[in-house]
């Protein structure tokens, strides 16, 4: 693919740079913004070369582009801007835009770019563990400590890699912001609360303050610099040009880090361990039922592009507990259209369809990456959906029963097994179980289902 020709075709699809409010990306797809929608010739953005699909859901236009999407974003960045920073919307430019489109939106805006380190940082903690567990590292070692180290960083310092995306997103200077987030980690904060941990007391200008530990959080640094990011437009408004060098960082320091410490954070805190709660709560009272639901429908939530919802309740559970139940279930539905794939290439004859299903299989197998199949051929075909459902529901079932976790955050592929490796005894093969059952019943499901003259449409 030509990323430079692919950029600008699509940029004069979608109506130009005066059109385009936003734009990120996520592992898969170009994520814009538009200020109208009546612009965008969708028809002809779909024959550019590079695009598999699009989508216009969540406040987005969505263009489904694949594991190359990185390198167009540069280009298309580059032809919108031109300086690299990220396109700002302004108020005016999201009014038709609801409140929950702008949440996903942000979600996604925000996560995305730290999920190669998140999921890297997954891998090499679950192969650690697995060498512990087979005795070829010890846990007294300084080799175990030394990538203890490596493995876990990306969680104890997300709030500063968080507040850099946020900033990025809302608006603010991402350096300041990265530097509000440090400020919560910083040692002489945490020495601050001594034993007592989260609700030791301490003041601040004679205001009594409640301290709580903010490493490996997620709401608070995001609560946080979002409203900071009105604080910068305000200052970067009134303050003189000649002033703003010396006098944004400081009034954006004295200001945003006590309030952070004293009332956002905690809120933070709060509110997204009660999240995190409810969901493990309603995991813990019926797992199967969540199984079902996750595992089945998971493919359903990446169609329209409002999966990115439940991510930060992930990592927030790896971050705090070490392990999370949800991951797994996204592992069945994965598997399930691995199953999918193998149903339709062994019964269909059509060499560009098998071509495809193969491609499929592998891009699944080894990046997790289901966007292709769902949109060239599950969402094109009900029959093989409806297989890619049941195998993922019927998989998610058994991890659920089995109450099967990971211990990191990671994608559902054949390389990321390692994070199935835990304390928990037979964790990892009933993983694997589960991951047959929904490959299998996929694949029985799709060869039922596909007719031997079956083509790609």
């Amino acid at each position: 693919m030509d990323y430079n020709k692919s950029a600008k075709e699509i940029l004069e699809r979608i109506g130009g740079p005066d059109n385009v409010a936003n734009m990120t990306h996520c592992a898969t797809r170009l994520r814009i913004t538009v200020r109208d929608n009546g612009l965008i010739q969708d028809d002809k953005v779909r024959e550019i070369d590079g695009v598999v699909n699009t989508l216009n859901k969540a406040g987005q236009y969505q263009i489904l582009i694949g594991t190359d999407v990185p390198k167009l974003y540069d280009e298309f960045e580059e032809l919108v801007k031109g300086d690299g920073e990220s396109v700002e919307t302004s108020s005016e430019d999201n009014n038709n835009e609801s409140i929950i489109s702008k949440v996903f939106s942000a979600i996604s805006a925000i996560f995305a770019p730290l999920l190669p380190a998140l999921a890297g940082s997954g891998i090499l903690r679950g192969l650690l563990i697995l060498a512990e567990q087979i005795g070829l590292v010890s846990k007294d070692s300084g080799t175990y400590a030394i990538l203890n180290v490596a493995s876990m960083s990306v969680f104890y310092f997300l709030p500063v890699l968080l507040a850099f995306t946020s900033a990025r997103r809302f608006g603010a200077s991402p350096y300041l912001s990265a530097l509000i987030g440090a400020a919560l980690l910083n040692p002489d904060y945490i020495a601050l609360m001594g034993d007592t941990g989260n609700g030791a007391t301490t003041t601040f200008l004679n205001i009594p303050v409640v301290l709580m530990g903010y490493n490996a959080t997620v709401v608070p640094i995001i609560l946080s610099i979002w409203a900071y990011s009105y604080l910068y437009k305000f200052l970067d408004k009134k303050i003189p040009e000649t002033l703003k060098l010396v006098v944004i960082p400081l009034i954006s320091l004295l200001v945003m880090v006590p309030l952070t410490i004293m009332v956002i954070g905690p809120i933070g805190v709060y509110s997204g361990e009660g999240v995190a709660s409810l969901v493990n709560w309603l995991i813990e009272r019926s797992s199967i039922l969540t199984g079902i639901l996750i595992g089945g429908g998971w493919s359903i939530l990446v169609s329209l592009g409002i999966h990115w919802a439940v991510n930060p309740i992930m990592i927030n559970n790896v971050s705090t507990y070490g392990f999370d139940y949800i991951v797994p279930y996204t592992f069945a539905c994965n598997f399930a259209v691995i199953g999918v794939t193998i149903g339709v290439y062994l019964k269909a004859k059509n060499k560009k369809l098998k071509n495809f299903a193969a491609s499929g299989f592998i891009t699944i197998a080894l990046s997790a990456i289901i966007e292709p199949v769902l949109f060239g051929l599950l969402i094109k075909n009900k029959k093989l959906f409806l297989a890619q459902i049941i195998g993922g529901a019927v998989g998610g079932a058994y991890l659920g029963l089995m109450k099967v976790v990971t211990s990191a955050f990671v994608f559902g592929s054949v390389t990321t097994f390692p994070a199935f490796v835990s304390e928990k005894e037979m964790n990892f093969l009933n993983a694997m179980i589960g991951l047959v059952i929904s490959l299998v019943i996929g694949a029985i499901l799709a060869y039922a289902f596909t007719k031997k003259d079956e083509e790609l449409t």
